[in-house]
């Protein structure tokens, strides 16, 4: 068992994450904030910026897709439509 574990994956993994931004305030200054969620609400990974362009999603996928296994990137990716993110997917797939 323990030589197949690193074998088994975690179907939850597989799900569509749900990416969106927002504004909050941090230290008293107002920042966006990145987020990625899987399906079950549990958050995959965020980031910090001052700017909302496609740069900062840029750097946001790229810090995403970075942090995980090949295995553990869904197949889909659902945003809110913003401009920034279809740019940024567009950088990424070269």
């Amino acid at each position: 068992e323990k030589r197949l574990r690193w074998y088994w994956r975690n179907p939850s993994d597989l799900c569509p994450w749900h990416m969106d931004e927002t504004y909050v305030k941090v230290n008293g200054r107002w920042a966006y904030l990145y987020r990625a969620v899987d399906s079950r609400g549990r958050t995959v990974d965020f980031y910090l910026s001052s700017r909302r362009n496609s740069k900062a999603a840029y750097r946001f996928l790229g810090k995403i897709l970075n942090n995980v296994k090949k295995w553990q990137i869904p197949r889909f990716i659902n945003t809110d439509k913003a401009p920034a993110y279809g740019r940024a997917l567009a950088l990424l797939k070269r």
